[in-house]
């Protein structure tokens, strides 16, 4: 229970989780953990990584992790924290999304002791009538007890009836695999709880629901998402898991290691002390983060390498070795700086190619390009850096 209560915001109830792992203990019988898993969002990142953890850890100690690809859930779109209806996705893409979530996830979960189903291979074959029979088991003012939908009423925003048919679906999840335990994040909370009810109504042994919290992102402010561009990618580069780690704000060190890392109890309390001690500088502790993070989605080699390259770019301002090659070929399109971060693709679009250089961000051979018409130099070759951390050398043929 130290073990799986670390990190976690709510076990509901937790007298109940006691005495299902009494009982898997004495009958030498797994319990089924489940994981619904959102096939909307197929690039994992950190924030993701929490309830995988969470799973990983049920795993280590002998119980069953089973992922349900939510592909015919994913075809309504989950409601859950959103102010208006969210985007549905077809069941091809929910399947090409799903493998790939089940592929990344697989770098935090064990190989052994993990199931993967897809929810349309029961919800699918629901009739019309078993969906009817369903729908009669919950009513509207339970779920206008859910926040999201309380506030889009409130505010007179449209509320399909489709999304109604969301929690009871991922409930139905539930019923179909018989869990024991249901993870989630802090905002699936309702949706876990619906579960516990189908189950009751259709005569099983009502799931545990474990929630995790949402991990704020690298700005401090917003949870992490690729929506807010203030995440870590877990299939990132080292260097890109090392230099997004070290803009996390101080005061979410301890969070970070706590919930995204494997790090003893001990080793976290003596972090929190360090953190309140005045005579340690953060930045050491945000650096031992970044390179455990590298290490566990890379390697240890990796790790110190791209803490030498973020040292080498940024302490001693030197260029890194190995940088990408351009060589330019549209002599038109790029004869100013504006068009040639454009064709090398180091801006999306000229207006934010100006902007980077009206913000002092661009500089070739080290020294920053402050004109908006600048041309490009006529040198053989040249350094183009972009931001803080892209590296461009270019070429004249």
């Amino acid at each position: 229970m130290d073990l799986i209560k670390r990190g976690a915001s709510e076990i509901i109830p937790e007298e109940d989780l006691v005495k299902k792992l009494e009982r898997s203990i004495k009958t030498n019988t797994p319990l089924r953990v489940k994981l619904g898993c959102d096939p909307s969002r197929p690039d994992l990142h950190l924030g993701h990584s929490v309830v995988l953890r969470k799973l990983r850890q049920f795993q280590d100690l002998g119980h069953q992790a089973i992922l349900i690809i939510g592909d015919f859930t994913g075809m309504i779109g989950d409601p859950s924290g959103r102010s208006k209806t969210r985007p549905s996705l077809t069941l091809e893409q929910t399947r090409e999304f799903g493998q790939s979530y089940f592929e990344q996830a697989t770098k935090i979960l064990s190989s052994e002791r993990i199931q993967m189903k897809y929810n349309s291979e029961w919800l699918g074959a629901m009739s019309f009538t078993d969906v009817i029979k369903l729908s009669s088991k919950y009513t509207v003012a339970r779920m206008l007890e859910r926040d999201d939908f309380t506030l889009r009423y409130k505010a007179g925003e449209p509320i399909s009836m489709h999304e109604f048919l969301y929690p009871l679906a991922q409930g139905m999840d539930s019923v179909a695999i018989k869990s024991d335990v249901e993870l989630g994040g802090s905002d699936q909370k309702f949706n876990l709880l619906v579960g516990r009810d189908l189950q009751r109504e259709y005569g099983q042994e009502p799931q545990v629901i474990l929630t995790t919290p949402l991990l704020v992102g690298t700005d401090g402010v917003e949870k992490m998402s690729k929506s807010y561009d203030n995440f870590i990618g877990i299939n990132e580069p080292p260097a890109e898991i090392y230099g997004k780690t070290l803009r996390i704000p101080d005061t979410l060190i301890y969070t970070y290691f706590e919930l995204t890392t494997d790090i003893p109890n001990a080793e976290l309390a003596t972090i929190k002390r360090q953190l309140e001690d005045l005579s340690v500088n953060p930045r050491d502790l945000k650096r031992r983060l970044a390179r455990t993070l590298v290490a566990m989605y890379h390697s240890a080699e990796a790790a110190q390498d791209a803490e030498a390259q973020f040292d080498k770019i940024f302490i001693d301002k030197e260029i890194p070795e190995n940088i990408e090659e351009y060589v330019i070929r549209d002599r038109d399109g790029e004869t100013n700086v504006v068009g040639l971060m454009m064709t090398a693709k180091m801006a999306t679009s000229k207006s934010e190619a100006r902007r980077l250089i009206e913000q002092g961000g661009v500089s070739i051979d080290g020294v920053r390009v402050s004109d908006l018409n600048a041309p490009v130099p006529t040198a053989k070759q040249f350094i183009l850096k972009v931001g803080k951390r892209k590296f461009l050398k270019v070429l004249h043929p």
